[in-house]
């Protein structure tokens, strides 16, 4: 066995997003989003669920602090729900919205328990897609007058300020294959999305600087490509490069650019964009599953990946575990993904999200013994010291998540949290997970 210690300073925390655990969907003056617009159509989500109750987190924020602080926990990274704060996307803020995530900031940091906010986690006030969405650019002009508002509110106490999670997911899911909110099969749109989101980054990062912020960065969910050279290049291309560019160098790939003429020239990109996306940043958030591995079929269409990527489908080589969600499941992703962004980009890292959904519920002692995914969580913990130990400037691991919640179009029917929730009852249990991470978090470490 080696004891495997992480740097001193690293940060242990959990993660939740807002629409996926607050409820109170109706309440102290929030908007629509458009997550509560898809749940709403018929056949978008798993069983027509939705997040309107969710896990009520709104009127249980001292029972949930409660128990991120009995885990022990550095860090806690949650998303503001911006129709909470402006119902329609502009305007003054509503303050019974501003006044709750102001009481959570100030509970957390009582608990001790540093608060990192992120701005957008895929909750985009409806009127905005009644309006176009993404694909316009006043969404992300208006992102930064939001950031404005909720910086000023919240960067006194607040450690790290998260501008987007996962754009990837907002751009291709919501506008490019439907799968998410706003559920639109446009490529061009989605493109066009793609720039946007950069630029509200940008500008966001802008505000919160202006605000005061100690820590600004974004959230991205890149793909640890594996399998034939040109298929990889591709589809890094699009998953990719297409953040890690213009953020990180102030540039759009040229390969990506070309491979997507046919949907779109990009003259949505205007003068001093680029500038404006590429804002200096204090560690790049990093959300890690599964790999991906690639080959050439002249037979497949389009990918789901992105536009430009006719003729490369994805597989899974034989030999490996799966999670609930169907991904499989292989650490030495993580590692490989950390080593290369610090090598290609020279930026610091933090997990952001890491975790896995298995179906695991009370056994007849009413715990909840859920072995597989204290074995993803501990291959993983371990990945992450392998990249540090090849050089990775790696500087938190954040687990995903704090407790089982609406999982998008998957509804309630996957749970990728530590601690169990009884929807019907709203009863917390800390699963076998919860006591697994709570002692690394003890020892900063673990043993392999």
């Amino acid at each position: 066995m080696t004891q495997l210690t992480f740097p001193q300073g690293f940060l242990w925390g959990t993660a939740t997003a807002s629409y996926q655990i607050e409820g109170a969907a109706t309440e102290d003056g929030r908007g629509q989003s458009i997550w509560d617009t898809f749940s709403a159509t018929p056949g978008k989500t798993w069983r027509g669920q939705s997040g309107a109750v969710a896990c009520d987190h709104y009127h249980r924020v001292d029972e949930d602090i409660a128990l991120m602080a009995s885990l022990g926990v550095d860090t806690y990274r949650f998303s503001i729900a911006w129709p909470r704060i402006q119902p329609d996307g502009t305007g003054p803020a509503n303050p019974k919205g501003l006044d709750f995530y102001d009481r959570l900031v100030d509970k957390l940091v009582a608990a001790g328990i540093k608060p990192m906010p992120t701005l957008y986690h895929w909750d985009l006030p409806q009127g905005f897609e009644d309006r176009g969405g993404w694909p316009e650019r006043e969404t992300a002009e208006r992102f930064g007058d939001y950031a404005a508002i909720v910086g000023a509110r919240l960067s006194d106490r607040v450690h790290t300020w998260w501008t987007l999670n996962e754009p990837w997911c907002s751009a291709f899911l919501g506008y490019g294959n439907g799968h998410h909110a706003p559920g639109r099969t446009e490529p061009a749109a989605a493109l066009a999305a793609v720039h946007h989101l950069n630029l509200a980054h940008g500008l966001a990062v802008q505000s919160l600087r202006a605000a005061g912020a100690e820590q600004v960065s974004i959230v991205l969910n890149p793909t640890q490509c594996r399998g034939e050279e040109e298929a990889v290049r591709v589809v890094d291309g699009i998953a990719n490069r297409v953040f890690f560019d213009p953020i990180l160098r102030g540039q759009y790939p040229a390969d990506v650019v070309e491979r997507t003429q046919r949907h779109t020239d990009w003259s949505f990109v205007q003068d001093g964009d680029l500038e404006t996306i590429n804002q200096p940043i204090d560690v790049l958030g990093i959300n890690y599953y599964s790999p991906t591995w690639l080959r050439a079929n002249p037979d497949e269409p389009e990918s789901e990946v992105g536009p430009g990527t006719v003729g490369i489908e994805s597989y899974t080589p034989e030999g490996l575990d799966f999670t609930d969600m169907g991904w499989a499941v292989d650490a030495t992703g993580l590692t490989d993904l950390l080593v290369r962004i610090h090598k290609d980009y020279g930026v610091p890292t933090m997990i952001t999200e890491n975790g896995a959904a298995y179906p695991t519920g009370p056994g007849a002692d009413g715990e909840v013994h859920d072995d597989e995914r204290v074995a993803y969580l501990r291959s993983h913990i371990a990945a992450v010291h392998d990249a540090i130990e090849a050089g990775a400037d790696v500087r938190g691991y954040t687990a995903w998540s704090l407790m089982d919640n609406f999982e998008w179009a998957f509804g309630y029917d996957k749970r990728f949290g530590i601690v169990h929730v009884d929807y019907a009852t709203q009863v917390r249990t800390p699963k076998d997970s919860a006591k697994f991470y709570s002692k690394v978090i003890a020892d900063h470490g673990l043993t392999r």
